[in-house]
């Protein structure tokens, strides 16, 4: 795997952006109708995937990485709990609701395989790379 030196680099996190933005139009139709505090919260949750992937890769720790990629992923199933309440609420179609589904079980599994491969790696990270092993 190339080393990437910046988030933004990452295609979780490339991908938790494109969620981000799709959410964000849905958020837009939630505040139409007035949901002001649910449309809050979908997005917090949106916007907390991709926040807490940046976090974690610049705490420059693999095993700190590693749990904020966890918090990422538990924010996933926030997201997806809270989809389930727009199409139950009619905010959006069915197809609408499989799309973004589709969407974030994708960020998802793409957090739980770079978890797999940060959980089988040895790298430290810069924060503990000269430490010696106990």
């Amino acid at each position: 795997m190339a080393t990437i030196h910046r988030f933004e680099d990452l295609e979780i996190w490339q991908l938790a952006y494109k969620l981000y933005q799709k959410i964000s139009k849905l958020v837009d139709k939630l505040k139409e109708k007035h949901d002001y505090r649910f449309a809050d919260q979908m997005k917090s949750a949106a916007g907390s995937i991709m926040d807490n992937i940046a976090g974690g890769f610049e705490r420059n720790s693999r095993l700190e990485f590693v749990n904020s990629l966890s918090i990422s992923k538990g924010e996933c199933g926030e997201l997806k709990s809270r989809l389930y309440r727009t199409l139950t609420d009619k905010y959006v179609t069915g197809d609408e609701f499989k799309e973004l589904y589709d969407d974030i079980d994708k960020v998802s599994t793409k957090i739980a395989n770079f978890v797999k491969y940060f959980n089988k790696s040895s790298i430290k990270g810069l924060k503990f790379k000269d430490r010696l092993e106990l």
